[in-house]
């Protein structure tokens, strides 16, 4: 397989305007973040007096710790629910059952309709309104609930187009071998397509991330709650605002990373435990040793 089914690789002439795009980006943003912090200094925002209160320990413990490990919290049950959300509706959006794949849509493109601050705040009234959860329990559970939604659907149409942008031979040989539809999409089809979008799945993490700072309109002390709480304290906002924005970078790049560690592993496993064809074998017979039979075991030869 090339590098990704679902994009093209760029040619050289793409690959240059890239190139000088990214710089030409690069230097506005640098040139910017320079103009801020100018004006910023100049008017005493960055004196270092303001910065002092993060060398100790009060303000780590009390505020950003906390903070951190409830946006963590929120954004790791977020990802596991969405996950398992996104799983069973793109697959339900795949299923060649009418009534299956029509009930499926009409969640997925709802749910993506609606902005995730809406559904954070309808879930904080339904569940207070109701009794559903504690007081404490309730904003961290809107939380999940808007984030789990969102992109949760977000991940059904990743899982959607992913399995639909594979070349049909990879059904019709997984038919052609006795495997039924279900079967070809569960053992061929779906391994292949979310190898293909995990740089796009990695987006989307990130982005449930960063929404857990919605979390503050309902009240939920998450990371970015913080800032507020520390500037009315010290009086130092914006290095407060500084400080978290550059966790929320830290946090981010090590799970980018974290997932092209493990994109670059599961390509490497595809490609020794589903090789080509080689020159004087039969490409079928290929494809019979790395399929799986009826019961679910490899079917070897």
């Amino acid at each position: 397989m090339s590098a990704s089914v679902l994009f093209d690789a760029p040619g050289p002439k793409a690959r240059a305007r890239h190139a000088v795009l990214t710089a030409v980006g690069i230097l506005l943003i640098l040139a910017f973040l320079a103009f801020a912090l100018w004006k910023l200094g100049d008017k005493g925002n960055l004196a270092p007096e303001l910065w002092t209160p993060f060398l100790t320990s009060e303000i780590w413990v009390s505020y950003l710790i906390p903070g951190l490990i409830n946006t963590l919290k929120a954004a790791a049950v977020s990802v596991l629910l969405a996950g398992i959300f996104g799983l069973v509706f793109g697959l339900g959006r795949l299923s060649h059952n009418g009534v299956v794949r029509w009930v499926s849509t009409v969640v997925v493109e709802f749910f993506r309709s609606v902005p995730v601050l809406i559904m954070m705040i309808a879930s904080f009234y339904l569940y207070a309104n109701n009794n559903v959860f504690s007081s404490d329990l309730n904003p961290f559970a809107a939380v999940v609930t808007g984030l789990t939604l969102y992109n949760g659907s977000v991940v059904a149409e990743l899982i959607r187009s992913g399995v639909g942008s594979l070349p049909k031979g990879q059904a019709e040989a997984g038919l052609s071998i006795g495997l039924t539809r279900s079967q070809t999409l569960r053992t061929i089809q779906l391994p292949q397509a979310i190898t293909a979008m995990l740089p796009a799945l990695v987006s989307q993490l990130v982005v449930v991330l960063k929404d857990t700072a919605l979390g503050q309109i309902i009240t939920y002390p998450e990371l970015l709650t913080t800032y507020s709480q520390i500037g009315s304290y010290k009086g130092n906002i914006v290095p407060s605002m500084i400080v978290i924005a550059i966790i929320f970078i830290i946090i981010n790049y090590v799970l980018s990373r974290l997932a092209g560690y493990v994109e670059g592993r599961l390509r490497s496993r595809g490609r020794a435990t589903i090789p080509g064809p080689t020159v004087g074998t039969d490409a079928t017979a290929d494809v019979e040793t790395t399929a799986v039979d009826e019961t679910g075991a490899p079917s070897g030869r």
